[in-house]
């Protein structure tokens, strides 16, 4: 009888339990139903102008920030932006000169927690030689890149886009060397992001 009340007594908890946390959960993820509306009606304005302008801190012009060509693969650098939150994410595109699929199998890291990334930019690297330092590529918490990762690769003649994401450097630097393994230098400038 003992045994019987104290699995009763366990599982009336449990459920409250259960049903509490699920209320908290509920109770989180509302929020101002105001500025959802306000968000919808700036959506909607910024589709009828047209879309977005560019900000002064975007380039306007085609003509990337730098190029760097190896073994028939070109890799095109055309943003590097500083943002407020630490962080310069550098974009572009990387195109396939050869005459097979190009993985990019030879970029991928050393390092044992992104091994797994496989083809990526995960061996990217940002040097600031004034500053004598060296920004690897960042990545979560399950040790996986905040960069491109070339699933299924780049076929022949073809381009895709790319980007990576690094720590900033101080504020006052403002040159940078892109260092991928297998390719030149790329030095370029960083441009203030919002």
């Amino acid at each position: 009888m003992n045994l019987r009340r104290t699995t009763t007594t366990r599982r009336a908890l449990a459920a409250v339990a259960i049903t509490t946390g699920l209320v908290f959960t509920a109770v989180g993820c509302g929020g101002d139903d105001k500025k959802g509306d306000d968000a919808a009606t700036s959506s909607a304005a910024t589709e009828k102008d047209g879309g977005d302008k560019p900000k002064a801190s975007q380039s306007t012009s085609s003509e990337p920030l730098a190029e760097v060509k190896n073994k028939g693969v070109t890799l095109t650098i055309t943003s590097a932006t500083r943002d407020q939150g630490g962080f310069v994410t550098l974009n572009g595109t990387v195109t396939n000169g050869t005459s097979g699929i190009w993985l990019g199998t030879d970029w991928k890291s050393d390092e044992s927690e992104l091994q797994s990334n496989g083809g990526s930019l995960a061996g990217a690297s940002l040097v600031d030689q004034a500053g004598k330092k060296k920004y690897l590529v960042l990545r979560d918490t399950q040790g996986r890149c905040l960069c491109t990762k070339f699933q299924g690769g780049v076929d022949p003649g073809k381009s895709t886009d790319w980007f990576a994401q690094f720590p900033a450097p101080p504020q006052g630097t403002t040159s940078v060397q892109l260092q991928v393994p297998t390719m030149p230098p790329a030095q370029l400038d960083i441009t203030e992001g919002d």
